[in-house]
């Protein structure tokens, strides 16, 4: 089956609920599952309406309450759910405000992973990017996730620098030039 990016609906948020209570979080800054399934249970149109608004706050992983960029959120779907990708940005520019490490962040569930599924997702994603107006973007990864990195430099990342992020960990950041074309990987 073909992965493709697919919008969060209310019909399919079973399927989500059911990853977070493997334990699977869609967050790599902090731990978001219980969270995310005690509203499930509570109220599914409004998990639904948490995970794709485009107003309010968000809580970074240091916990620093900030406010919510510009973004879109699809689920990876190869015919069941498989994880996340997201892209956020300021408009009118390809920077970033200083809480946010990246323009992309993802996570596939453990079950999908070695597919080449986030690989995939991030060269989906890549169009999106350009059709928001920017022309570059920073990813960035731990220092120790190697993974993550071969999916970066897989679709084009360059890598710029290492820096201590705010939650101790070391990390690493790319960036991607949308100016040019790049063939996405299959």
């Amino acid at each position: 089956m073909t992965l493709r990016l697919a919008s969060p609906t209310l019909d399919r948020l079973p399927e989500y609920a059911a990853a977070l209570e493997t334990g699977w979080s869609p967050s790599n800054e902090r731990d978001v599952s219980g969270e995310q399934l005690a509203l499930y249970r509570r109220d599914p149109a409004q998990l639904l309406h948490e995970l794709t608004r485009q107003d309010g706050t968000i809580t970074t992983g240091t916990g620093l309450v900030v406010p919510r960029l510009p973004s879109r959120v699809f689920w990876l779907d190869d015919g069941e759910f498989c994880g996340v990708i997201n892209l956020r940005w300021q408009p009118g520019t390809d920077a970033l405000p200083p809480h946010c490490n990246g323009h992309v962040g993802y996570a596939v569930v453990p079950w999908k992973r070695r597919r080449g599924y986030a690989t995939r997702a991030l060269a989906l994603i890549l169009p999106v990017a350009r059709a928001v107006g920017l022309r570059r973007l920073t990813i960035t990864c731990d220092d120790d996730n190697e993974a993550s990195r071969r999916v970066i430099l897989a679709n084009g990342g360059i890598f710029e620098h290492r820096y201590p992020a705010a939650t101790g960990e070391t990390k690493l950041s790319f960036r991607i030039d949308l100016e040019t074309e790049t063939r996405p990987p299959h």
